[in-house]
């Protein structure tokens, strides 16, 4: 277990600190009028707070999320961005409802998603751009100059929490869903296949067009036809540090193995 870094900044600060598990309970809301707080703000905050709650912050509630609502309400959306092949994402700054993520909007930024851009990546870049905007609108909502939109009816999508039962590679799916699975999953729980009776987690991967001679319908999904040291693929095993492609080659050999389906 490790403190967040909102936690450390805190204590750095010297700040009074918090951290009830839930403000359902009577002493949490407590906590929350005696603090006299102008605005709450939460991002990845997991939880729906209670009607109890909204209505003690003088401006009211804000959430800054990770995705261009209505698409991917709650707990994934970057993952689920992702494995969708969206090539667009970004960050809207909502005011909070008793609804899983379904009050109105103040402000929202898009930012691509790159081929190579994977959940932590895209999640460092939200980060940048959420505090950014979280800015624009407390300034706007002191002022009293903040226009507040309805989240649209069309377009909702629901972000649902990653799980590791996810993690396994399904090698007859397509290399390009296959390549957003892992990327999806980095840095967690990290995309995995069978080598060698062994779990083989798989980091980094990358599409590639190539015509093998020979390889027709014999041959079954997850065959490794060629093995190369170049690319951006990362492969760890059980036990051990992530290896590039052309570390682990050094201790592996790879053409012509197969990877199992778990």
């Amino acid at each position: 277990m490790q403190a967040s870094p909102v936690k450390r900044k805190a204590l750095e600060l010297g700040l009074e600190l918090q951290q009830p598990a839930s403000f359902k309970s009577p002493d949490a809301l407590e906590l929350l009028r005696a603090a006299r707080v102008d605005a709450l703000i939460v991002v990845a905050y997991g939880q729906i707070l209670p009607a109890a709650a909204l209505s003690i912050p003088k401006l009211g509630c804000l959430n800054i999320h990770g995705s261009l609502l209505p698409r991917w309400r709650g707990a994934a959306p970057i993952q689920r961005a992702i494995l969708a092949g969206d090539c667009m994402t970004g960050v809207t700054i909502m005011r909070m409802e008793a609804g899983l993520d379904t009050g109105p909007m103040l402000i929202s930024r898009q930012t691509e998603i790159g081929l190579r851009d994977n959940a932590q990546t895209v999640h460092d870049k939200l980060s940048s751009l959420g505090a950014d905007l979280i800015l624009e609108s407390l300034a706007a909502l002191a002022a009293g100059t903040a226009h507040e939109v309805p989240q649209p009816a069309d377009g909702v999508t629901y972000a649902d929490k990653i799980s590791k039962a996810e993690a396994p590679i399904d090698w007859h799916h397509a290399a390009g869903q296959i390549s957003r699975q892992v990327r999806a999953f980095n840095p967690w729980p990290i995309a995995q296949t069978q080598f060698n009776g062994e779990a083989l987690r798989i980091w980094d991967a990358e599409t590639i067009d190539l015509h093998f001679a020979g390889a027709g319908r014999d041959v079954k999904p997850g065959t490794v036809l060629a093995a190369t040291g170049e690319g951006i693929l990362r492969l760890q095993l059980p036990g051990r540090k992530p290896l590039t492609a052309q570390e682990f080659l050094q201790g592996q050999r790879l053409t012509g193995a197969f990877f199992a389906s778990i």
